[in-house]
């Protein structure tokens, strides 16, 4: 279906005549803040201004491994430095994508870092209560390195927020968004906590509001490898318990997916396509949630009981940038289902905003999403 010119072509005209709505969708997402700083590892080095770059991982592994028992001297070179973390990369997607956003996070304090200043001047309201983390991401041809450096993330935790920003703005945010979204828990330390609080303190005890659609739920668990079973397993727990009152959502990546499978004990039957379909389908068979997500690199696939679906990605032959690719698809998906379209069609979206961030390096808009599906990359 995904290949099908007559299906993107649908689904680009949807996306037009949703940008056409009148009353903007609001979000209101957190809760980390990273600058994020893209790095190429020199392989060879020709003149003072040009060099060839390590291509993969498992090049850069092999140059590693030379150095055991000997030492050697690498080169770094910095591409650029941009607004990085989870939740500012998706948050800056979906005000791109004309969404009215709301951020907390760690941008920095008592002022904004300048890097953030994108997300500053798209979105309506930024509150930042900590400092950022910094990133830096060895960026190749089949993958990236993501090294954090994560200290002052141990400051997002509900005392500080409550003290800076106060429950009662965020129960205000909370009930006035057509979308929430609590993204990367691995980096956050205190995060189980802060989602506890948070609908012990706010999701409990409100009313529930009648509403022409779902409130929707967004969580991204940001590769939990490093963290224990017990902790991920009580993180999924918080997650359905905000089912109750939402329609919740968990993205994961292709690497995550099988992390999560092996925490709650189901096997994977191999890494093809219809065996991971396979797979997503029996892990959303206990998990208490509307939506389960999972995005490989070359298509994604979406999970909401009834069905199981997956849509192809653009092909993208030289990538401008792929840090923050996850997290625009992410943005595209949720966008898909705040305009209210099924699986497949929200798939769509997320590919298509992720696609063309790849490309390009900015965010789309909703006229850039529908120029893509109408001129699909090959």
């Amino acid at each position: 279906m995904s290949q099908d010119p007559s299906t993107r072509r649908r689904i680009a005209e949807k996306i037009r005549k949703a940008a056409d709505q009148s009353a903007p969708l609001k979000a209101f997402v957190g809760l980390d803040g990273f600058v994020d700083e893209i790095i190429h590892v020199v392989d060879q080095r020709s003149e003072v201004d040009r060099f060839q770059r390590i291509p993969t991982i498992e090049a850069f592994s092999a140059r590693i491994a030379e150095a055991s028992g000997r030492s050697t001297n690498m080169e770094l070179v910095t591409q650029h430095i941009k607004l990085g973390g989870n939740g500012p990369i998706m948050a800056n997607a979906l005000a791109s994508a004309g969404v009215e956003v709301n951020y907390l996070g760690t941008l920095g304090y008592p002022e904004p870092h300048p890097v953030f200043q994108p997300l500053l001047d798209r979105a309506k309201n930024v509150y930042s209560v900590a400092e950022p983390g910094h990133t830096d991401a060895y960026e190749f041809q089949d993958g990236k390195l993501m090294m954090g450096k994560l200290t002052p993330l141990n400051d997002i935790c509900w005392q500080k927020i409550s003290e800076r920003m106060g429950a009662p703005k965020i129960a205000a945010l909370m009930a006035s968004s057509d979308l929430v979204a609590f993204v990367n828990w691995t980096m956050l330390p205190f995060m189980s906590e802060v989602w506890d609080r948070i609908y012990q303190e706010i999701v409990a005890p409100s009313e529930k509001v009648e509403r022409d659609k779902p409130q929707r739920l967004f969580f991204d668990l940001c590769d939990p490898q490093k963290r224990s079973a017990k902790d991920i397993l009580e993180a999924l727990e918080l997650i359905e318990r905000f089912q109750s009152n939402y329609s919740v959502t968990l993205g994961l990546n292709e690497k995550e997916c099988y992390e999560i499978a092996e925490v709650m004990n189901i096997p994977s039957e191999g890494n093809t396509r219809p065996a991971l379909m396979d797979l997503v389908q029996r892990m959303h068979a206990h998990l208490h949630i509307d939506t389960l997500l999972v995005h490989p690199v070359r298509y994604a696939i979406a999970s909401n009981r009834d069905e199981v679906v997956s849509f192809d990605g653009p092909f993208i032959a030289q990538p401008v940038i792929t840090t923050g690719a996850g997290d625009h698809f992410n943005a595209g998906f949720c966008l898909g289902q705040l305009l209210d379209f099924d699986l497949t069609d929200s798939l769509a979206c997320g590919v298509s905003t992720s696609g063309f961030y790849v490309q390009s390096g900015q965010s789309p808009s909703m006229e850039d999403l529908a120029n893509l599906l109408t001129n699909w990359p090959n």
